[in-house]
């Protein structure tokens, strides 16, 4: 289930006004009157959870799955467990989109609310300059210090010792102790989550949160976007340079550097102790290993093994890249000194 911090359940409502909602055919009405109050992905689901599968290489986890009832297309049906309820739709992931729409919305700040909410709770000794918006639930722990125009958003969890910069945004996030967050950050924002439904491109609510360890800090007009479903994590002591892009379901490890304007795609793993080079780039689901280094303007299309130095674009192992930066200068100086 969503935070309910950051998010408020709209549910149960009963499988014919799911189907109803999203467009999808119940293959055994008879189940019609069965409640679903939330939707989770096929490996977190339970007896009361909405899930979808539209890859085949995740059928391990739908023949596995505990979720109540499953969005697939008919030709996949025969593979859901007896235990659950299929929805058939030829758009499985959107119709997953238009349940989570149904079942959970975000908590945000109302026109009507003072900008600091009664119900925040704020320690003594929080400095707070002019045109600080706090709101309902958040929390705020002693000796932090919030920039003009910052934005705390409901539910938010601030700790103690902090500084925030000015016109800096932040929800749907936990955040440590001691930890740095500069002038125009943005955190929690939703993740790029985008999927096709009847030919147009539909959004995927995000249903996650950031966590924000000790000792983090968050460079300027860095982005920091929440989860679709699992939490965006940034480890203890790592420091993020300003105008870094950091997608959801990334997991960042501690005592890690990652230099301006890197951008780390949707559901990367990486270890503790990780250096990133200013402009890498690493593609989605990627693991990069404990201590690895990454250079400048790398293109990163594959795993990187702990302790590894990688560098190119697409990266490889930094002598491999050398070797062949050099035999491409020769090759081409070759060529000109024919020429004359």
């Amino acid at each position: 289930m969503p935070d309910s911090r950051f998010f408020e359940d709209l549910g149960p409502i009963s499988l014919v006004e799911l189907a109803s909602v999203t467009g999808a055919v119940l293959a055994k009405p008879e189940e019609g009157e069965r409640l679903i109050s939330t939707v989770a992905p096929l490996v977190r689901g339970d007896a009361v959870s909405a899930s979808f599968f539209s890859d085949r290489r995740y059928l391990d986890d739908l023949r596995a799955t505990k979720s109540g009832a499953v969005f697939l297309s008919a030709g996949m049906a025969e593979y859901a467990p007896a235990t659950c309820a299929v929805l058939i739709h030829k758009d499985p992931h959107a119709a997953y989109s238009a349940a989570a729409n149904r079942l959970h919305r975000p908590r945000l700040a109302l026109a009507t609310d003072p900008a600091i909410h009664p119900s925040a709770e704020i320690e003594e000794g929080v400095i707070l300059a002019p045109g600080v918006i706090i709101g309902a639930g958040a929390r705020i722990g002693r000796g932090t210090s919030i920039g003009s125009y910052s934005v705390i958003g409901p539910g938010v969890a601030l700790g103690r010792n902090c500084v925030v910069g000015s016109h800096v945004t932040i929800g749907f996030a936990l955040i440590g102790d001691r930890c740095g967050i500069y002038s125009g950050a943005v955190i929690g924002e939703p993740g790029f989550g985008v999927t096709m439904g009847q030919g147009r491109t539909v959004d995927v609510p995000q249903l996650g949160r950031v966590i924000i360890q000790d000792n983090a800090g968050i460079g300027a007009c860095t982005c920091v976007d929440r989860g679709a479903w699992d939490d965006t994590v940034i480890g203890e002591n790592t420091k993020i340079d300003n105008m870094v892009q950091i997608a959801h379901n990334v997991r960042i490890g501690r005592n890690c550097l990652i230099a301006a304007h890197t951008g780390i795609s949707g559901s990367c793993i990486v270890g503790d102790n990780v250096h990133f080079g200013g402009q890498a780039g690493i593609a989605d689901h990627m693991k990069i290993g404990d201590g690895a280094r990454i250079g400048a303007r790398a293109g990163v299309m594959q795993d990187i093994p702990p302790g590894e130095v990688w560098a190119g674009t697409p990266a490889r192992p930094i002598r491999r890249w050398l070797r062949e930066a050099a035999l491409i200068a020769r090759l081409a100086s070759a060529r000109e000194g024919s020429r004359e």
